[in-house]
């Protein structure tokens, strides 16, 4: 099995991390982890598999995040992950939304730390190459985390998992909405890095409350394994992405946004040419521009144009030239 390096990683997002997203960060990075939206198990074994776990080549590496209690279900489903050819395959115990609690999956699993044991354990059976890893919580609700995430990590890591990525928030699961879980549990750091110093053998990746690449270079020079950033990584792509190639290898010349643009127009031809439309993809793009000049007219022209149905390339073509104007390049 080949060793994943985790050291930056962007976190799973629904309806954000799909396949064209990570073409894109892909392109601004060559090395950061990528992850899948969650697709959970039942869905990946009942229905079109091949559309659900389609990705592109350069997305290595690529991990496919699975939602799911039942560890049978997860055991197949890990084998068409496997099957697809994804890298690592992670089981989320973080998402709190009602719909996941309703499946019995998602963060209300931290309160039953024997079954995920038993669901990775099926998990590892069924890989044929790709690591399985979690992605938990630090608790939920009226647990204390820091007799619950020690205990869940003990009794999950006894299992075979050797890799935990920590959204160090509570979720809780009834009051708050997916969104506000996001903001208003108050953040963790110090347990999460006491997690590494008491399991220095465990790979510890710290989630959660990160907005840019020197804040998680920051985590991650006080011991931790790695940092994975989400909404911030999406929206400025481009400072944190780009950056996050210096932590893998050193003396890279980061390519500039109209190289990466320039890039994606292949890219966006063919999912045209194949029935697509343009704002499936550049609805990911809007944040390449972020705190530079021209980012307003760049956001403006794509917002307003990408969704027509006759609309093509040149619409890209005629944002990228309408924000280089506004950076006095063109």
């Amino acid at each position: 099995m080949k060793r994943i390096n985790r050291t930056f990683s962007v976190a799973p997002m629904m309806d954000w991390t799909d396949k064209h997203c990570r073409y894109l960060h892909r392109l601004i990075s060559k090395n950061v982890l990528l992850y899948t939206e969650m697709v959970t198990a039942p869905a990946l074994i009942h229905g079109d598999s091949d559309r659900l776990l389609e990705f592109n080549k350069i997305e290595h590496p690529v991990a496919l995040q699975l939602g799911g209690s039942d560890p049978d279900q997860l055991s197949k489903a890990t084998k068409l992950g496997c099957d697809a050819g994804y890298d690592e395959i992670n089981i989320n115990i973080g998402c709190p939304s009602d719909r996941v609690q309703s499946g019995r999956f998602g963060a209300c699993l931290m309160r039953e730390p024997e079954l995920v044991s038993d669901c990775v354990s099926a998990m590892i059976e069924a890989s044929t190459g790709a690591e399985i890893t979690v992605k938990c919580r630090i608790g939920v609700d009226n647990q204390d985390p820091n007799q619950v995430l020690p205990d869940f990590i003990d009794k999950v890591s006894q299992a075979g998992v050797n890799s935990f990525t920590i959204h160090a928030r509570k979720a809780w699961l009834n009051g708050l909405s997916p969104k506000q879980n996001r903001d208003v549990p108050p953040l963790n750091y110090d347990l999460v890095h006491r997690m590494k110093k008491d399991w220095p053998g465990l790979e510890i990746v710290l989630n959660g409350g990160l907005q840019s690449f020197d804040q998680a270079v920051g985590e991650i020079d006080k011991g931790l394994d790695g940092a994975m950033i989400g909404r911030f990584a999406y929206h400025n792509p481009m400072e944190i992405l780009s950056n996050a190639d210096s932590l893998f290898e050193s003396n890279l010349t980061n390519k500039s946004v109209q190289e990466i643009i320039n890039e994606m127009l292949p890219y966006i031809q063919n999912h045209l040419d194949s029935g697509g439309r343009l704002n499936q993809i550049t609805r990911h793009m809007l944040g390449l521009f972020a705190g530079k000049a021209g980012a307003k007219i760049w956001k403006r022209t794509l917002s307003d144009e990408a969704h027509k149905k006759d609309a093509d390339v040149d619409v890209v073509k005629n944002a990228l030239r309408n924000a280089l104007e506004k950076q006095n390049i063109i």
